[in-house]
């Protein structure tokens, strides 16, 4: 160790005796002179005291060991001191080139949106109740949906199909009556549930295939519903002028009985095709209208009802010979015809006023040689057109009006004819 640096440190050592020193004369000298503090300083607590004398005694050693630096700091040649590091409350003076440079911060503007989405203005809020008829919207729609598909399903266990196309294929000229006919059909065999049974009544003139229809009727019924479900009655077979019309009449409605609750417990509808109807007496036309013309209540709700007649041929007749050149199209004959079919028939019973009217129409030459093409493929002769078309001139017809001939007849020869060959 130099000389230098140990006369440092005993000037150092010292100096620290005399600040304390002197420090403890300067305590003395203010608790003597009651500079300290004042007469209520006595009944503060021992240990409040002791902190407050410390603290009085720190300002006291720092302010001297301040003025220390600065004598000793003005003298050419001073050492340099270095004070300890002493933890203080107070705060070191910060220098102007340290000072932290205070910024202002900018405020960011709030993202509505991802940047990633497009943007647009928030539109008006929806109600609640726009949801609620958002869904009763989907669950009708479904639920009108299954009942098509149920109506289709009913119809389909039907065959209405494969009924179009043997009726078209099997009946000539009546294009008009087969189509309303089906139409009937389908509107009814859409579903199991109705008001009131189907009544369907054909009208036309003898020879044009009112029973010819029936069978067919009968016949794809049969193959799909079942032979019991299923009554062909002929008012003549039936029930002969000679029987007892009552009793008849309760015949028939037991057999319309029994094939009805027999239809109710397999849930299927049967078939009834009355032909000859123009035969019956009124006893059994008064039973039918018990049956079709009841209140809702009446058992016999789940039924079809055929009637075949040729009255009122007398009308159809004189309107399609008058009205020739008008009735081109002849699937409109049964909107012209059916309400003055309805006034005549009405007279005769009220049954008529209950059913649904579909007048047939008078055969042309042409359904003629169509019945004979029919008829000698069944029986298994060649079908010649010559020969076809000499067996339908012997056939009698009205006096041609516009262009067309209709037979008188209709096809009610072909069979016999074609037995000859």
């Amino acid at each position: 160790m130099t000389d230098r640096d140990s006369s440092s440190s005993e000037d150092d050592d010292q100096s620290y005796r005399d600040e304390t020193k002197d420090y403890e004369d300067d305590g003395e000298t203010r608790d003597e002179s009651g500079a300290g503090p004042g007469p209520g300083f006595a009944g503060v607590s021992s240990t409040l005291r002791a902190v407050i004398r410390i603290k009085q005694k720190y300002r006291a050693l720092k302010k001297r060991r301040q003025e220390m630096a600065l004598a000793m700091g003005g003298l050419p040649g001073a050492p340099v001191r270095s004070s300890p590091k002493i933890f203080t409350f107070d705060s070191a003076p910060a220098s102007a080139s340290s000072s932290p440079q205070w910024k202002k911060r900018k405020r960011k503007r709030r993202v509505l949106y991802p940047n990633r989405r497009r943007r647009r203005a928030p539109g008006p809020e929806h109600s609640p109740a726009e949801f609620c008829l958002y869904l009763l919207s989907a669950i009708l729609f479904v639920q009108v949906y299954n009942a098509i598909e149920n109506l289709d399903d009913h119809v389909i266990r039907y065959d209405l199909e494969g009924l179009e196309k043997t009726l078209g294929r099997e009946v000539f000229g009546q294009q008009g009556a087969v189509e309303a006919l089906l139409w009937h059909l389908k509107d009814f065999l859409s579903t199991y549930v109705h008001n009131r049974p189907l009544v369907v009544s054909l009208h036309g003139p003898s020879g044009v295939g009112k029973s010819h229809l029936g069978r067919l009727l009968a016949g794809h019924f049969r193959s799909v519903v079942g032979e019991p479900l299923v009554l062909q009655y002929f008012a003549l077979h039936h029930c002969p002028p000679e029987a007892e019309a009552p009793r008849c009449a309760e015949r028939l409605v037991s057999l319309v009985s029994e094939a009805v609750e027999l239809g109710e417990r397999e849930e299927k509808i049967p078939l009834f095709v009355l032909d000859e109807a123009e035969h019956m007496p009124r006893e059994i036309l008064d039973a039918l209208l018990g049956l079709v013309g009841t209140p809702a209540a009446n058992q016999f709700l789940n039924a079809i009802y055929v009637v075949l007649s040729h009255q009122g041929h007398e009308l159809i007749t004189e309107h399609l010979l008058r009205n020739v050149s008008a009735e081109a199209d002849r699937a409109h004959l049964g909107r012209v015809l059916t309400p003055a079919l309805r006034r005549h028939l009405e007279g005769r019973h009220p049954l008529w006023a209950q059913v649904n009217l579909v007048p047939l129409g008078l055969l042309e030459k042409s359904h003629v040689s169509e019945c004979f093409l029919d008829e000698m493929s069944r029986e298994g002769f060649y079908p010649d057109r010559v020969h076809m078309e000499q067996l339908a001139a012997e056939i009698q017809y009205y006096p041609a009006v516009g262009g067309r001939e209709y037979s008188a007849t209709g096809c009610k020869q072909v069979v016999a004819k074609v037995n000859l060959l």
